[in-house]
């Protein structure tokens, strides 16, 4: 069942770029169907999971003479993000009901970009799992450059590319590291993580880890890899940053998961202070950087930045091993992983609501918006909850999440948590403000601004239409059914969780 779910979108992608007499709307009909039907598979496949270990394992010859398999499997770090991204997809499609030109290339472009993110999280190769990662990027830029906006979008897809790729190439280098240190040679990951074979060797095992991090944290990105982010978000379509944000930034985070902490556990240990400084930095540069934007679409990605921060925050504490017990670090590790879930869904709603603006008015400046709470109530809810939901409000999945990081991070680095709970109070700061400028005071849906915004006189603005509504609804409802209930998305993530925990104290 595993492989029909990667590899259905792609072959649904390859049918629709055959299929040249289909008119726009049966293009988009059948991406939408394709991205729902996903969605309803992994929500299958999350009810018939196994108790315990890999799920729906695929595992066959690939590439004999390098040891790499085509390895395929679910557990409780994969099926979570798995399913969030099916997620993420298939509201995209239903928001580019009413959005986006030249359909068909659209629809086959998301369709391929699924089947990377699925195979990647699926992945148990370390070379099936950098064809995936690497296949993301040209993906993405793809979308940036083709349907971009403005006139630096094919400038921030090649940023976004360069870095990215870069960083890739470093993350091939920690990949033949781990390889050429395992005995017998063999890229499978379950072996690996079972042999951590650079443990005591200091240097070595240091310097993949290096190359590993280099990679994964360019693509996660943090404090000081960020830079290619803001750029791409802003020009990128908003469906397009909706799935960057909410789904490729985690292959990074789950990379520190899945690859550096089980993998290299003595150098993770031995280094886990790095992590917790970078992860620090980067949740309190990206709330302070969110807080001087005067772009709504602009903020958000800043607001990504400060998220994962606390992501690697709470991986960095669970490798101090000697400040806290094994409790607290599988704690720190299931903040982190609900994390990844929750910020994939609602950042990817704010970046929705972000193209509702630019659809509307032709810019994303909040000064050139006021009194949207009249003039778009549907839009004017949707944008609150989302910002409540981000800066962690009770009932809400984000509260979830960054309870259990914290709680799992003071008993071992207690300075670092503490400075990282500004990042909350600043994050607060960052959406009050933004809710205020543009959803409260006089209407100015009709402002005649040339002078001040270059774009002339703005359209009244509609409120969300239907598959506007359903899109952002579909993200927030399971952030508020997640803080509400979290026992379903726990029970699957915990046990993994303590796993990883012991991996790296071993």
């Amino acid at each position: 069942m595993l492989p029909l779910l990667v590899f259905v979108p792609a072959l649904a992608a390859v049918g629709l770029l055959a299929a040249r007499g289909l008119r726009d709307r049966a293009v988009r009909w059948i991406w939408t169907a394709v991205s729902v039907a996903e969605a309803g598979g992994a929500a299958a496949m999350w009810a018939a999971r196994p108790a315990s270990g890999f799920g729906y394992e695929v595992d066959v010859p690939w590439i004999p003479g390098l040891g790499s398999r085509f390895h395929l499997g679910l557990d409780g770090l994969s099926l979570p993000l798995v399913a969030m991204t099916t997620v993420v997809f298939a509201a995209s499609a239903v928001y580019s009901l009413r959005h986006g030109d030249r359909p068909r290339r659209l629809a086959a472009l998301f369709l391929a970009l699924e089947t990377t993110c699925l195979g990647l999280f699926s992945a148990l190769d370390l070379i099936v799992f950098f064809v995936f990662f690497d296949l993301s990027i040209v993906g993405m830029y793809a979308v940036v450059a083709g349907w971009g906006h403005g006139a630096q979008a094919a400038r921030s897809a090649l940023k976004f590319f360069l870095y990215t790729f870069v960083g890739s190439l470093a993350l091939l280098v920690g990949f033949i590291g781990l390889y050429l240190s395992s005995a017998p040679r063999t890229f499978d990951m379950v072996a690996l993580t079972a042999q951590a074979p650079l443990s005591g060797r200091g240097v070595a095992g240091g310097l993949v880890l290096l190359a590993v991090t280099i990679g994964l944290a360019v693509k996660t990105p943090t404090v000081p890899f960020h830079t290619w982010l803001p750029p791409a978000h802003t020009d990128a379509p908003a469906a397009g940053s909706a799935v960057l944000a909410g789904v490729l930034l985690k292959m990074g985070t789950y990379g520190f998961v899945r690859i550096a902490m089980p993998m290299l556990p003595e150098a993770w240990r031995r280094y886990a202070m790095v992590a917790v400084v970078v992860g620090v930095l980067s949740a309190l540069y990206g709330a302070l950087v969110a807080l001087a934007q005067t772009s709504f679409k602009r903020m958000v990605a800043y607001t990504s930045v400060n998220h994962m921060g606390y992501v690697l925050l709470a991986l960095g504490a669970a490798g101090m091993v000697g400040g806290s017990d094994s409790q607290a670090r599988s704690v720190a590790v299931t903040g982190a992983m609900t994390q990844m879930v929750s910020h994939g869904l609602i950042t990817a709603a704010l970046f929705l609501l972000a193209g509702v603006l630019y659809d509307r008015g032709g810019t994303y400046r909040m000064a050139d918006w006021s009194g949207l709470a009249g003039d778009a109530p549907r839009f004017a809810t949707a944008t609150a909850l989302a910002a409540f939901a981000s800066l962690g409000i009770p009932g809400f999945s984000g509260f979830i999440a960054e309870f259990q990081i914290f709680t799992g991070s003071f008993g071992s680095t207690p300075i670092g948590a503490g400075l990282a709970l500004l990042g909350i109070l600043l994050t607060a700061g960052v959406f009050l403000s933004a809710l205020h400028r543009i959803l409260l005071g006089p209407s100015r849906g009709a402002l005649a601004t040339a002078g001040a915004s270059g774009h002339g006189d703005l359209r009244r603005p509609g409120d969300l239409n239907g598959p506007e509504t359903a899109a952002v609804a579909a993200l927030l409802v399971l952030s508020l059914l997640i803080g509400l209930f979290p026992g379903p998305l726990l029970d699957v993530i915990e046990p993994a969780s303590r796993g990883v925990a012991a991996l790296v104290a071993r």
